[in-house]
């Protein structure tokens, strides 16, 4: 008897709704508004995650990185930062003889940012590619850099500053598109160097390209470019990844002896790893998240409120109709369960085209931009249980008010 009676509360309750198709989709939109900012921000933001942690699991789960300043910064270093003491060849040199735990340690620097370079072979060339100096180790610590075609720089030509270089993927199909360029003679700006391998293909991360670069020599780029002196990193690999925590101890330690940090004081340089990198992605995505919940808030308080106007609006009109239905025998609670199914139905519905045009501009951003995406499963679950919270919570005032008329009286308005 329950079930039939909450099924014909449900059709009236549709059926008036559907008397007013118009008013209630504008009733609707700003629910839609509010979950499609939720659902398509989330899809972004979710995509971004499994991006950036596939990358870095790509990189190498257990590299270790240290550099001068702390870390991606946004902004200027510190005062103190500056004036630390550059990072040096030494440096390495300390850590492989003094840190047995590290397998390998690669070192790499920059040309300046200020310095564009121009890379060329005949007639191709390309001027957006970066130019970065490393030692021989790069293929032990990072394993996608190992050669697609030729070979890895070697430790005699970091020695001597030979003039040779090996080509990122994008590179080398910009410059070589028909031919195999190993063997080849490219200019980087005024100087000349022969391509000795090709580098293997790792995509593109956060839409910027990752194989749009030359790799020379270190030493050789430190004679013939400006480098950024602050900007020499050391990446070092352990040899257990279990041993992570303690390969960090004993890098850190021969760094502080040989920089002289006293005891107790925190240390003149950084040390990251990918734990580091998620800790602060997790906090530059977190500020988005809070963005898209204040954004998506006011969406849904101005959709409640219209829910609620609306309510009122339709409690007045149906007086009459109120009055008659208690009069042959509809309780209270009757009238409570239907204006609620109409205010939930109402908001659950915009909900649902929420999520809909959500996941449709997320796949839109997606097919459109570099920006990946990512459907999840919670977020319609999220997106659908706050627009029905909403419904219940923006609705309770209307169907208390209509609930609570006297029949007598109702019966009686114009």
């Amino acid at each position: 008897m329950r079930l039939q009676l909450f099924r014909e509360v449900f059709r009236m309750a549709i059926d008036s709704l559907r008397a007013h198709k118009l008013r209630s989709f504008l009733t609707m939109l700003g629910i839609v508004i509010g979950v499609m900012t939720v659902i398509g921000m989330v899809s972004i933001i979710q995509g971004l995650n499994k991006s950036f942690l596939s990358e870095l699991q790509a990189a190498g789960s257990d590299m270790i990185i240290v550099r001068k300043t702390e870390g991606i910064q946004m902004g200027r270093p510190s005062e103190e930062e500056r004036t630390r003491k550059d990072l040096t060849f030494d440096d390495v040199k300390a850590i492989e003889d003094g840190a047995p735990l590290v397998k390998a340690v690669a070192v790499s620097v920059y040309v300046s940012v200020f310095e564009p370079i121009e890379i060329k072979y005949q007639s191709a060339k390309s001027d957006s590619a970066i130019v970065i100096g490393m030692n021989e180790k790069w293929p032990v610590v990072m394993s996608l850099y190992l050669p697609q075609l030729g070979r890895f720089i070697t430790e005699s030509e970091v020695a001597r500053t030979a003039r040779v270089c090996v080509l990122g993927s994008e590179l080398a199909d910009t410059l070589f598109p028909t031919t195999n360029p190993v063997g080849k003679e490219i200019r980087v700006g005024p100087e000349a160097f022969t391509v000795i391998g090709v580098l293997s293909k790792r995509g593109q991360m956060f839409g910027q390209s990752r194989d749009n670069f030359v790799g020379l020599p270190i030493t050789t780029l430190m004679k013939y470019f400006s480098y950024e002196k602050d900007g020499l990193e050391i990446m070092a690999s352990p040899r257990q990844a279990e041993m992570l925590g303690e390969t960090i101890e004993q890098i850190s330690s021969v760094l502080r002896q040989r920089r002289k940090v006293p005891y107790g004081k925190p240390n003149d340089f950084s040390i990251m790893t990918q734990d580091t990198l998620v800790d602060l992605y997790n906090q530059l995505t977190g500020a988005a998240y809070l963005v898209m919940i204040v954004i998506s808030s006011i969406g849904l308080l101005v959709g409640g409120i219209g829910v609620m106007n609306i309510m009122l609006v339709s409690v007045k009109e149906r007086t009459r109709e109120i009055g008659i239905r208690k009069a042959i025998g509809a309780r209270s609670g009757d009238i409570l369960k239907q204006f609620l199914i109409e205010a939930v139905f109402l908001t659950g519905t915009g909900g649902l085209l929420g999520v809909l045009v959500g996941f449709g501009i997320a796949l839109v951003v997606r097919a459109a931009t570099p920006l990946p995406a990512a459907v999840s499963p919670w977020s319609i679950v999220l997106g659908l249980s706050v627009s029905a919270a909403i419904g219940l919570f923006f609705g309770i005032v209307p169907a208390q008010k209509a609930a609570r008329m006297d029949p007598i009286v109702s019966l009686r308005y114009e």
